[in-house]
């Protein structure tokens, strides 16, 4: 008797979660995913009636009028399908080369010291698809930009200062810049 009431009140409990989480739960995710704004368009952005990319994934800029994105461990054409860090570790002999490499490269393009160059211009984030530079990687790049466009200087920044998003919730990350929309806005002030 004494089993059978406890068999019954866990089939009960069992039924409560399984409609709570199992329907309810999904429901309601599902009905705030469609009501946010972003759903309404995605993150797909255009120029012109084209799309040009997404503002969720990263993608590769090549040139000195560009602002370029941080490396990509999913390969040079930032495929989605590969996703993922490189997992090479802090002492991986080709981590540490390929970081070298491009702490060389950068300092030469943006004439600076070699220490100057920020991390995430080194290095892939967690997904090698990441949209986002930071602020002072973006900084770093003005001069570089600004000289090859023939824009000012102070343009060029104003651009970066307009398109820094601040930390998500006002606390969780760094500020950081979206690679595709700045180089949007760039192409824009140039007239292209």
């Amino acid at each position: 008797m004494n089993l059978f009431r406890h068999a019954l009140a866990g089939l009960r409990l069992l039924a409560v979660f399984t409609i709570l989480l199992g329907v309810a739960y999904p429901l309601a995710i599902t009905a705030v995913g469609v009501g946010l704004p972003a759903q309404a368009s995605g993150s797909l952005l255009t120029r012109d009636g084209t799309v040009v990319g997404s503002a969720l994934l990263g993608q590769s800029f090549d040139g000195p009028g560009w602002f370029h994105s941080r490396p990509s461990a999913a390969g040079d054409g930032y495929d989605a399908l590969a996703s993922g860090g490189s997992n090479l570790g802090p002492s991986n002999p080709d981590l540490v080369a390929a970081i070298g490499e491009r702490r060389a490269r950068i300092a030469a393009e943006e004439g600076v010291a070699p220490a100057d160059v920020p991390p995430d211009a080194l290095t892939a984030s967690a997904s090698g698809l990441d949209p986002h530079i930071s602020v002072a990687y973006a900084d770093l790049q003005v001069a570089r930009v600004a000289r090859t466009r023939g824009l000012a200087v102070a343009e060029v920044a104003a651009l970066v200062v307009a398109h820094t998003a601040g930390p998500d919730l006002g606390f969780l990350g760094r500020p950081r810049v979206n690679v595709l929309q700045l180089n949007l806005a760039v192409e824009a002030m140039a007239g292209e």
